[in-house]
């Protein structure tokens, strides 16, 4: 065992003087260590009912025969955090979670894991850490919140930014304001849409590190405790084993999670973590990659924000293992990857069955024939940008229009709450990058003002920055190089023709190859905007969107 560096030996003596002082008994101490990583805070409602899944984690992992000991990660709820300085500290949380996590499991010389994430970057962090510390290591997640029931229908998040771009064009009342904000999120866990914490919560299953449901199974059901426990006696399997994250996150199995992403209209920001954790191992992952596997994946869901369904709904219908069967028997995954079972995602898949193909088309009558997100390239985005083709309405996939420039989202809120934005016109809010921001702040808050004021579906929207999960519409992120760099977007001027071409993957500019020469002769590099503190830490090692905005370790 690993842990007998700190339990065995006369030398360890010292050691288990301090197991003692725990409380330990003997049996403990012989047992295998295994580190539960929590999350759980009182601040984020994915994470208030994650003290009852870690219990459940406990009980499992004890049944099974090893000795379970908890330890946090802390989390951030970009909600709460959306649309001040808040959000800045919001990404760079995810190296925060995988370098402490890294220090807390090898420091204690734990044997296995178990890791207990809920929100948009504890899921990519604390994979982040797995593949690091490569040790046996289960997912299982709080669990995604019931959606919301406002007016007669189902509503989640998104819902209610729009609700506030609607109050601010006269479309509705102070009063139904106030209703949204009092039912749209009834319950604990990751809000309800096909957000970013719903999405790598599948993506879990996909890459064969969650066990089936892990994504869908609703927050406050008790189906999810019992998946806990399951959780917990399956870690203690692969200790057995010697099943270990590498063994299970490969190429292979990142390129299933990719197309998995596809099928279900994930959050661009997979297009952040998947290449971080594919660094993780080594494998560096171009997101160009993506439209290669756009072509051939078809769109088989349209959950919140772009379409009425909502994660309860995918639960029902069968969940990440059903939308996997289907692609699976299309021959579009490797059927060969192990995965937290021991067994591999052929094994896994083999009985699922798709209980709603309302829910989740079949292969024959997808949404669309390509995937759910598009790498678009071209003079603006030399590097690549992200968007959730899926949530685009069809008269936007193509089009032309002004630039309306910003230099940070509030000046871009302002003009469009202040209707100063019109229809035609390209939103464009750059040094909000990894570097610039610094942090790359989520954009939900113009997003939501530009559909919930109607223009959803005639304004376009890029940014170095990103987009929350619950952001729909032309919304067009991660261009990179990002304007703190000198990238192009840093050289758009006010007026300049920007042509949006989703189904040709192309973000370009209308100005000659001289005159952007010309106009970076005299473009000068900004100050910093934050100078002390993690940030500014955070800023000089921070690398490009299109890398995952991992951190340097070219020291």
């Amino acid at each position: 065992m690993r842990s007998d560096s700190v339990k065995k030996g006369s030398a360890q003596a010292p050691h288990r003087s301090l197991f003692h002082a725990l409380g330990f008994t003997q049996e403990e101490m012989d047992r295998p260590l295994v580190g539960i990583v929590s999350s759980y805070n009182e601040i984020v409602p994915g994470h208030m009912n994650i003290d009852k899944i870690v219990e459940a984690v406990k009980m499992g992992v004890a049944m099974a025969g090893g000795t379970p000991v908890v330890f946090p990660a802390i989390a951030v709820c970009d909600g709460i955090a959306m649309g001040h300085i808040g959000m800045k500290y919001s990404l760079v949380t995810r190296d925060l979670i995988a370098d402490s996590t890294e220090c807390m499991a090898l420091a204690h010389q734990f044997d296995a894991l178990v890791m207990v994430p809920n929100c948009d970057k504890n899921v990519p962090g604390l994979l982040m850490a797995a593949a690091r510390i490569n040790v046996p290591t289960v997912f299982v997640s709080g669990g995604p919140m019931l959606a919301g029931h406002v007016m007669g229908k189902k509503r989640s998040l998104s819902s209610m930014f729009e609700a506030v771009g609607a109050q601010a064009a006269g479309k509705m009342t102070d009063e139904e304001v106030c209703e949204f904000e009092r039912k749209v999120c009834p319950t604990c866990g990751s809000c309800s849409g096909m957000y970013t914490a719903n999405s790598m919560n599948c993506l879990t299953e996909a890459l064969g590190m969650g066990l089936a449901g892990n994504g869908t199974i609703p927050a406050v059901y008790s189906e999810r405790l019992a998946l806990a426990k399951h959780a917990g006696m399956a870690v203690m399997e692969l200790y057995k084993k010697n099943i270990c994250p590498r063994d299970i996150i490969t190429k292979e199995s990142i390129i299933n999670a990719l197309t998995v992403d596809m099928a279900l209209g994930c959050s661009t920001n997979s297009m952040l973590h998947i290449p971080a954790i594919a660094h993780e191992i080594g494998f560096e992952f171009d997101i160009t990659m993506a439209n290669e596997i756009s072509e051939k994946t078809p769109n088989l869901c349209h959950l919140a924000p772009a379409g009425p369904t909502y994660m309860e709904d995918l639960n029902e219908a069968g969940g990440v293992h059903a939308v996997m069967k289907q692609l699976a028997d299309a021959g579009l995954l490797n059927t060969n990857c192990m995965t937290v079972t021991g067994k591999t995602l052929g094994e896994n898949v083999a009985g699922c069955v798709n209980r709603n193909p309302e829910v989740i088309r079949t292969m024959d009558n997808p949404y669309s024939k390509t995937g759910g997100l598009a790498v678009l390239t071209g003079n603006i985005a030399p590097d690549g940008s992200v968007v959730k083709r899926s949530a685009v309405a069809d008269s936007m996939l193509k089009h032309e229009g002004p630039a309306r420039v910003f230099d940070c989202e509030e000046d871009a809120i302002a003009a469009i709450k202040g209707g100063k934005i019109v229809a035609g016109d390209v939103v464009v809010i750059r040094y909000e990058g990894p570097k610039g921001g610094p942090g790359m702040r989520e954009m939900l808050n113009p997003t939501s003002a530009i559909a919930g004021m109607g223009l959803g579906e005639s304004v376009a929207l890029i940014t170095d920055g990103r987009f929350s999960g619950a952001s729909r519409g032309a919304s067009i992120g991660h261009v990179s190089p990002e304007a703190a760099v000198g990238g192009p977007i840093a050289l758009i001027e006010e007026g300049d023709i920007i042509c949006v071409d989703i189904p040709n993957v192309s973000l370009n500019v209308k100005v000659s190859d001289e005159e952007m020469a010309e106009r970076r002769k005299k473009w000068q590099p900004r100050e910093p905007k934050v100078t002390s503190g993690y940030l500014a830490r955070y800023e000089k090692l921070v690398t490009s969107g299109d890398k995952g905005a991992v951190l340097r370790s070219d020291f």
